[in-house]
């Protein structure tokens, strides 16, 4: 036997065995740890895989087989117009209103279809952090200045953040433009203006079905919140339709997945994910056993699902292990982390922000979280570093990342992420 070959497999033997051999099961924190992570894992099967990754798979999947690549390129491509791709990065991004886990496979989509480096981290970045109704929700909650610098440090962010990735990495994006210098035009079965109607048909039920409850009972997110599902049932209709007519899918086909979901709908109003899930499973099924498009859409949308759902899975278990869910510890103490954002030094900044990188946020949850640290002693320049890092990544994103765009980008995006939020947490706690 050849030890210095055999040497690792060993190593990893006894330490995995130690490991078992010493675990601390019994002792309170580390059951409830483990409690908690299963308790998130569910909580996010429930509220997210349904309603936000499936409909973003089927986004993604689109984008890559009915968005010509030319398109792409020529408004977030290496060679576009730095002002058209940023601008369109950003702007594209804060429609969406997502998570930093339902960001993912558009941003696979775009990057994979030929979208330069920077603008496509900008997008990466804004989907989450440019979130119209959590900047309102912040501004009511936690104060309009809070408010007011979340909103232009994220805007700031996504564009800044775009540019200093393709100065990094610039060598690679030079490349990349010079091979994007000619490419043929290619026949398109649809004219442009009906992709555009597919495709805002498919972002707004993703908007809409992920609409979440606002601080108020009145006013004009409360009423689109109260009418969400309807408005959503109307877009599926229209995508529906739209599928008929402009994508030649049969007409019995998409019935026998519209039916049914109607059908529930009407059955279980007070339970709508059920006839959500319905159609969206439905539409894997026609779309799988399809021909041409039809069904390449379906392949492309399962790649993007087989290569991200099990890492988010991974870093799901592992977020609520060490941080447990809102309201509940993991292993580490929440005393802990409000003892440590106190104040404004560099230490509670950066705390802030890497505490903030790792845990995961879902859509407007940061803000009942940051009340609750502010009334335990949290400072403001903390408060907003953890604004502008949080919703933007969390460990489950980090390894989706990694995963698209390769180790050395992703330590770079998430290394100016946390140190762009940290000095302008320091900024903020020091004037106001």
């Amino acid at each position: 036997m050849n030890w210095k070959t055999e040497w690792k497999p060993l190593a990893i033997m006894v330490v995995v065995f130690l490991a078992a051999f010493h675990l601390p099961v019994g002792v309170p924190r580390f059951d409830t740890a483990f409690t908690e992570a299963l308790a998130l894992v569910k909580w996010y099967a429930r509220e997210h895989v349904v309603l936000c990754l499936l409909p973003a798979f089927f986004i993604a999947g689109a984008i890559a087989v009915f968005v010509r690549k030319e398109s792409v390129m020529k408004y977030l491509g290496a060679r576009a117009p730095k002002p058209l791709a940023y601008g369109v990065a950003s702007v594209s991004g804060s429609v969406l209103a997502v998570c930093s886990c339902t960001v993912l496979p558009l941003f696979a989509g775009i990057y994979r279809m030929g979208a330069g480096l920077g603008p496509a981290t900008a997008f990466l970045y804004s989907g989450p952090a440019i979130n119209v109704l959590a900047i309102v929700l912040t501004a009511r909650v936690l104060g309009p200045q809070l408010g007011f610098a979340r909103a232009i440090g994220a805007v700031v962010f996504s564009v800044v953040i775009g540019l200093l990735m393709h100065l990094v990495f610039r060598k690679e994006e030079l490349e990349k433009a010079d091979a994007q210098v000619a490419m043929p035009e290619p026949d398109v079965a649809r004219p442009l203006w009906q992709n555009g109607v597919y495709f805002a048909l498919m972002v707004a039920i993703l908007v809409f079905a992920n609409w979440g409850r606002p601080s108020a009972s009145t006013g004009a997110w409360a009423a689109i919140y109260s009418a969400k599902w309807v408005l959503t049932s109307v877009l599926a209709l229209g995508l529906g339709a739209v599928l008929v007519l402009w994508f030649r899918l049969p007409v019995v086909r998409v019935a026998l997945v519209a039916v049914p979901a109607i059908i529930l709908a009407l059955l279980f109003p007070e339970h709508p994910i059920v006839a959500f899930g319905v159609a969206v499973v439905g539409l894997g099924a026609i779309t799988s056993t399809g021909v041409g498009d039809d069904r390449e859409w379906f392949q492309s949308s399962w790649g993007f699902a087989k290569q991200i759902l099990p890492l988010l899975l991974i870093g799901v278990v592992v977020a609520g292990l060490l941080l447990g869910r809102p309201g509940h510890e993991g292993l580490i103490p929440s005393a802990w982390v409000a003892r440590s954002v106190g104040g404004n030094s560099l230490g509670s900044n950066l705390f802030a922000s890497v505490a903030g990188a790792f845990m995961y946020f879902a859509t407007l949850t940061e803000v009942p979280i940051l009340e609750g640290l502010i009334g335990s002693g949290m400072g403001k320049g903390p408060a907003l570093a953890l604004l502008l890092a949080g919703p933007a990544l969390s460990l489950p994103n980090m390894l989706v990342i990694r995963s698209i765009m390769g180790t050395k980008k992703t330590l770079v995006f998430v290394g100016l992420v946390v140190v762009m939020a940290t000095v302008t947490g320091m900024l903020y706690g020091t004037f106001f």
